[in-house]
């Protein structure tokens, strides 16, 4: 979280009507990332020449398609880093809007494939939609949680910065030497995007500024994404 912004006073410390319109602002911003993240895997997957694309390279064996992958995963992150870097753009509102469409539309992206194979797997969207609704419930008791409690989860840092490192080497080692993770890396994904929610949710409450809404939006954002991923592959492995 950047401290450079104008405004001089978390969170914690404005009166409650301007804490409260910052929280209404950072989850309206999250709702509509969602919606457009929604809205371009609709177009994507409707689009015939994204379909055969993915099916060519990711579904049948194409050669290089492994090392492609890597790549795709390089190129989010980086992107990742450009989106968070624009959003925490002091005083620059185009800057931060940028960059939360710049993440929503490469999280968008990231998704095809396995949206793609959870099609295949029942015909139809039952575990997207399936997903999504465990998705949407866990979000909403970890941020009651989290909201009802106020406690300051700002410990739970180190944990996080060294579990990525550690879920990032082993995605790669799965890549690089053809294994799967299973469904046991899934379900500990899924406790690690639990954490991050908390983690940020937790920031919004206590240490952003009231001017920072698109960040905060973003951050909760990128551990939704990720909470749906895992939740959406472990409903995959008991097809």
């Amino acid at each position: 979280m950047s401290s450079a912004y104008g405004n001089p006073y978390s969170v914690a410390q404005a009166d409650v009507s301007e804490r409260a319109a910052f929280i209404r602002r950072t989850y309206a911003h999250l709702a509509g990332a969602v919606l457009a993240l929604i809205c371009i895997d609709f177009v994507l997957l409707n689009t015939p020449a994204v379909r055969s694309f993915i099916e060519n390279i990711f579904f049948r064996g194409s050669s290089g398609g492994s090392m492609l992958w890597l790549g795709v995963l390089g190129a989010f992150m980086v992107i990742s880093w450009l989106a968070t870097s624009f959003a925490n753009n002091p005083g620059n509102k185009n800057m931060q809007y940028l960059g939360l469409g710049l993440y929503t539309f490469a999280w968008a992206v990231m998704f095809l494939p396995i949206l793609m194979l959870a099609q295949y797997k029942t015909g139809d969207n039952t575990l997207i939609t399936k997903a999504g609704i465990c998705t949407g419930t866990v979000f909403a008791a970890l941020t009651m949680i989290a909201m009802f409690t106020r406690a300051d989860f700002s410990f739970l840092r180190g944990f996080l910065m060294i579990g990525g490192f550690v879920a990032l080497g082993a995605i790669i080692a799965g890549v690089l030497f053809g294994f799967s993770l299973g469904v046991w890396f899934s379900a500990a994904m899924v406790l690690f995007a639990s954490i991050s929610i908390l983690y940020n949710t937790s920031e919004i409450i206590h240490n952003y500024n009231t001017d920072q809404h698109v960040a905060a939006a973003l951050s909760l954002f990128g551990s939704v994404a990720m909470l749906f991923w895992y939740i959406l592959r472990i409903f995959m492995s008991r097809e």
